[in-house]
């Protein structure tokens, strides 16, 4: 509902959003580079603050990556409000080029996701 020109849906395919659970990222055609991102939740720390995620299927998998986790800490600032810092952690296919233009791209949108979300 945030973003409703990139995400067209959500679908749970085990557990209700926390540890263990496995959902699906359905996109619109405006992500031109995967129509999907099944992830698994592996690990929820309120008191930290830090949500940890498994890219399982879809996404970059298969076609530049063999393998994606990611981090999301958040750190509050005492003007109120808070900082996240996202740390992806992957492994390239052999071969595979990875343009960093194209990643700055990504690192953008997912800045201007985030203010969407607030």
């Amino acid at each position: 509902k945030v973003l409703p020109g990139f995400f067209s849906s959500v679908t749970f395919f085990q557990g209700d959003g926390g540890v263990g659970t496995i959902k699906q990222f359905n996109f619109t055609p405006a992500n031109k580079d995967f129509s999907y991102a099944k992830e698994r939740v592996d690990e929820i720390d309120e008191d930290k603050m830090v949500y940890k995620y498994t890219t399982i299927d879809g996404g970059p998998l298969g076609k530049k990556l063999s393998a994606l986790n990611c981090e999301l800490k958040f750190v509050p600032r005492k003007e109120g409000g808070c900082v996240v810092i996202w740390i992806c952690n992957y492994e390239t296919l052999p071969g595979a080029q990875l343009d960093e233009g194209r990643a700055q791209e990504i690192k953008e949108h997912s800045g201007a996701m985030f203010k969407k979300i607030e």
